[in-house]
C-alpha cells in the first residue's frame, strides 16, 4: 500500500515541488533521527501525506523548516526540509505499516522470506519497527495500537473471506488505520474541528490504497498463487473501479469540510494526484508525451495535442509539436557552474546508485545541465507544469482534466 500517490514533477510548480521534497526528506530524516539509519528504508510517498496534512492546517512558523546537508538524492545539494510533529507522526505511521508489510510478506513466504532464517530475521525487524513506532506515537499522543490491531484483524478477515464477501469488508482494517492517522494530524495542528472530515478522508484514502494495491497485483498474485482481495471475493474490476471513483469523490468532499491554512499541496496530492493513481492502476491514463494528445471518454487518444490550445503557438520552433518536432531546436539553457572532477564523480555515483539516471530528471554531474533518465516517461500532460493560476487551492492550469473538485483551476 506504499507509494500510490507518485506526483510527476512536470505537474508541480517549483514551489510545490520544493514543498513536496521538503516533506519527503523530512520524513526520511525524522526516521533517521528517531530510529537510526536503517529505519530510513521505510520512507514512502504515501507516508509524507501525514506530514503534509499537519503542516497544511498549522500556522506557518520559521521552525517548520531546517536546512539539511548534501544528499545523493538531491544531487549532493542542501535543501529545506520539513521538521516537527508532522514529520515524526509520518515516521511513526510509516514504521508500523512497514512492519505490517514485512509480516504480510513473511506469511505469504515471498521470495527469500520462504527460508526460515530469513523469515525469522524479518520478524525481528518488524517487531523492532512496531516498538519504535509506538514510542514515537506515544510522544505525540497517538496510540499506534489502532494500527497494529487493524493489521492483526486483516489477517483474520482474509482467512474468512471468500466469493460473495463484500470487498469493503476486506478493506475495513486499512481504512480504520489511515483514518486514525489522518485525524491525528488535526490534533497536532491544533484544529480539532478538522478531525472528523480528515478521518473520513483517511478512511477513503485507505480504501483506495487497498483497492489499487489489489488491482495492480492481481495478475502477479494469480501467477504466484498469492491471496488477492479481488480474486478471493470474486469482485470484478468494473466494481472495483466504481468503488475507487466513489472513494475519490468522498475524499474531495471531506477535504472541502476541513479548514486549512495553506492546503494547496494537500489538495494537489489528494484530489488530483490520487485520481491519476486510480487511472494508472486501471490503465486508463496514457502519457500525453507518448500519445501526443488528450484521451477521449473511451481512453483513446483524441488526436488533439495538449499544446494545440494551451501551449506555444504553431510555428514556435521550441514547441514539442513545432516544425522541428521532438528533434527540433531547444532553447539554450542558462550557464551554470561546472563541478570539479572529484565532486562530479561523487555525484555521478550517487545518481547511479539511487537510479535517478534511469528513472528521473537529473542534473548532469559535471555540467549541471538538465538530463532525462533512460526510462523518463510520465503520465502528465505537457501543459500541466504548474502555472500558479489558482492561489486558493492548487497549482494547476486550466487544462487539468476538467477538475470537478470545486477549485477554480
Amino acid at each position: 500500500m506504499f507509494g500510490i500517490v507518485r506526483p510527476c514533477t512536470h505537474r508541480l510548480s517549483e514551489r510545490l515541488k520544493t514543498e513536496w521534497m521538503a516533506h519527503l526528506c523530512g520524513l526520511c530524516l525524522a526516521l533517521r533521527s528517531d530510529h537510526g539509519q536503517f529505519a530510513r528504508v521505510v520512507t514512502n510517498y504515501d507516508g509524507l501525506i501525514v506530514s503534509v496534512l499537519t503542516e497544511a492546517q498549522a500556522e506557518r512558523t520559521a521552525g517548520q523548516r531546517r536546512t539539511a546537508g548534501p544528499c545523493p538524492l538531491r544531487s549532493m545539494r542542501t535543501a529545506p526540509v520539513a521538521r516537527g510533529e508532522g514529520a515524526r507522526l509520518a515516521a511513526a505511521v510509516s514504521l508500523v505499516l512497514a512492519s505490517a508489510k514485512v509480516r504480510d510478506h513473511v506469511a505469504d513466504r515471498d521470495g527469500l522470506l520462504a527460508r526460515r532464517p530469513v523469515a525469522a530475521a524479518a520478524r525481528r525487524v518488524a517487531a523492532s519497527w512496531d516498538r519504535a513506532g509506538a514510542r514515537t506515537g506515544a510522544q505525540l499522543g497517538f496510540d499506534t495500537a489502532v494500527l497494529v490491531d487493524a493489521v492483526d484483524r486483516q489477517t483474520g478477515i482474509e482467512l474468512l473471506a471468500g466469493p460473495g464477501t463484500p470487498l469493503l469488508t476486506v478493506t475495513e482494517p486499512t481504512e480504520t488505520a489511515t483514518a486514525a492517522a489522518f485525524a491525528h494530524t488535526a490534533v497536532l495542528a491544533g484544529k480539532p474541528q478538522n478531525a472528523e472530515p480528515l478521518a473520513e478522508a483517511g478512511r477513503l484514502f485507505g480504501r483506495l490504497a487497498h483497492l489499487l494495491d489489489a488491482v495492480e497485483d492481481q495478475e502477479a498474485d494469480a501467477a504466484s498463487g498469492a491471496w488477492n482481495p479481488l480474486t478471493a471475493t470474486g469482485t470484478s474490476r468494473t466494481e472495483a473501479r466504481r468503488l475507487a471513483d466513489d472513494a475519490l469523490r468522498g475524499v474531495r468532499l471531506a477535504l472541502r469540510d476541513a479548514e486549512f491554512t495553506d492546503g494547496r499541496l494537500a489538495h494537489v496530492l489528494l484530489a488530483h494526484e490520487l485520481r491519476r493513481s486510480v487511472d494508472r492502476a486501471f490503465a486508463t491514463d496514457v502519457c500525453s508525451h507518448r500519445s501526443g494528445g488528450l484521451l477521449t471518454a473511451s481512453g483513446e487518444p483524441s488526436g488533439t495535442h495538449l499544446t494545440g490550445s494551451f501551449g506555444p503557438p504553431p510555428g514556435n520552433p521550441y514547441a514539442p509539436t513545432g516544425p522541428g518536432g521532438p528533434s527540433g531546436p531547444r532553447p539554450p539553457e542558462p550557464p551554470r557552474d561546472r563541478r570539479g572532477l572529484v565532486m562530479g564523480c561523487l555525484v555521478w555515483a550517487g545518481l547511479a546508485c539511487t537510479c535517478q539516471m534511469c528513472c528521473g530528471t537529473f542534473e548532469d554531474p559535471w555540467s549541471r545541465q538538465r538530463r532525462e533518465g533512460l526510462c523518463s516517461q510520465c503520465d502528465c500532460g505537457d501543459c500541466c507544469d504548474g502555472c500558479d493560476a489558482c492561489s486558493n487551492c492548487c497549482d494547476c492550469c486550466s487544462c487539468c482534466d476538467g477538475c470537478d473538485c470545486g477549485c477554480d483551476c
